[in-house]
């Protein structure tokens, strides 16, 4: 699966921040977006999923040709996209298993008719696997749970979920080094030719675990740079100053 994202402007209550976003993401890889704080990093992730508060301005973001733009966020989670959020919301009243066993149920049309052993048991396996008591299971999804718990939670989201491009936005932020570990040993346990990630950081140590294929900078609202891995060093070594030259052509004639 192949997304294409083509002159991509959108903006957040009238002030454009994606100025121009040109980005190709593909299954069976793992893509690293970095930048600066206002950057559009999460606004291009919030765009890619549909939230009703960015508006697109111009462009296309095509998935395997099919521009997703002309569609609701229901009908891009079901082509395969998938959303890690910042800031998980709790919802109070939705347990854990309802709502994962829902979300199954809707993504492959089960129609209620979801085996409960054979879903339980996977759910079970999962938890086990990112340390997540059996027991939160039965809790309100995201009430009272810590920055850790919440984002552990995203991750077996996307475990059972199985997205083809899964947008995972700062999902690094706030954990300590355990959580961490463990939250990339989520992401790469789906790393196939199936599967693939843009994983939104501002720091190194997530990377290191995650091992992307290529690195991204996005700088004032356009992808400045790309490259390999090497790219972070270079960015732990300079910061952002660097790019101020680069994009200066394009951010005066923008």
């Amino acid at each position: 699966m192949k997304l294409e994202i083509q002159n991509l402007r959108a903006s957040v209550e009238g002030k454009e921040i994606l100025r121009g976003v040109d980005l190709t993401l593909e299954t069976g890889e793992t893509n690293a977006l970095m930048g600066p704080n206002g950057s559009g990093k999460s606004t291009l992730a919030n765009v890619l999923l549909g939230h009703p508060n960015y508006e697109v301005i111009d462009g296309k973001v095509l998935l395997d040709g099919a521009n997703i733009l002309e569609r609701t966020t229901d009908e891009r989670a079901r082509m395969g996209l998938f959303l890690a959020f910042q800031y998980p919301v709790e919802i109070t009243g939705i347990t854990i298993g309802k709502f994962l066993k829902r979300a199954t149920e809707e993504l492959y049309k089960s129609n209620g008719k979801t085996n409960i052993s054979l879903y339980l048991a996977d759910l079970r396996e999962h938890m086990d696997f990112l340390e997540i008591d059996q027991q939160f299971i039965n809790r309100y999804l995201n009430e009272g749970f810590s920055g850790g718990e919440k984002k552990r939670m995203e991750i077996l989201q996307m475990l059972m979920l199985k997205p083809a491009l899964a947008i995972m936005d700062e999902t690094d932020s706030g954990l300590d080094i355990d959580a961490l570990r463990i939250v990339a040993r989520g992401v790469n346990r789906l790393k196939s030719d199936n599967f693939g990630a843009l994983v939104i950081t501002h720091y190194q140590r997530i990377l290191k675990f995650l091992e992307p294929n290529r690195v991204h900078i996005l700088y004032q609202g356009r992808v400045a740079k790309s490259g390999g891995p090497e790219l972070v060093d270079e960015l732990e070594a300079h910061g952002y100053e660097w790019l101020k030259e680069d994009s200066h052509e394009y951010v005066s004639n923008s």
